[in-house]
């Protein structure tokens, strides 16, 4: 009886961490400062992820760069202070996009805009295409309700950095002018690890 407990456990616990696993995707990019591990959540953001998944897949982050870098210090004119750095695709593939998206807000995907997550960059709500950040710190002003963007929509996390949180902090602190990194911080390469 014990032995049959036992395999039930096993089982049961196998399932669970299969489950898991198969809700993420991670990808590694590669930059100049150093590597930074994600996992995206597909499970919660399937659109946001997938939209993600076609530039890395076709190659045009490779190339790429940080180029906007928002600290404490550098937004004098914004009630709600925020702290994200930014990235694009090689600008060489920037009319080579797929359009834009339906925003997935944190409403419905329960994900938010915590230290580490990963996030579309937007204007108007349902038009993010490529630009992405990472949230340097907790940022809720993000989130749906969020003060930040006053159309009050959020932006949509899709996952988070496993790995690398030192390398966000270091490409926070390069040199800027106002919020534009100088020179940009490269991006190697995107490539998903699974």
């Amino acid at each position: 009886m014990h032995g049959l407990l036992i395999v039930v456990v096993l089982v049961t616990a196998t399932i669970d961490v299969a489950t898991q696993t198969a809700t993420g995707v991670r990808v590694n990019i590669s930059t100049t400062l150093g590597e930074i591990e994600v996992e995206l959540d597909t499970a919660q953001a399937p659109a946001t992820v997938a939209n993600f998944l076609r530039y890395v897949d076709a190659d045009h982050y490779n190339g790429g760069q940080f180029h906007r870098t928002v600290t404490m210090n550098n937004q004098p004119n914004n009630d709600v202070k925020i702290e994200v750095i930014q990235a694009s695709v090689n600008p060489a593939r920037s009319d080579d996009g797929f359009g834009p998206i339906t925003l997935e807000r944190t409403t419905v995907t329960g994900l938010r805009h915590l230290n580490g997550a990963i996030s579309m960059a937007r204007g108007a709500p349902d038009s993010a295409t490529s630009s992405f950040f990472f949230c340097i710190g907790d940022q809720p002003s993000l989130d749906f309700g969020g003060d930040r963007n006053p159309d009050g929509q959020g932006f949509a996390a899709f996952g988070r950095v496993v790995a690398g949180l030192d390398v966000l902090r270091q490409i926070q602190g390069q040199p800027a002018e106002t919020q534009r990194l100088n020179p940009p911080v490269s991006i190697t390469s995107i490539r998903r690890m699974d």
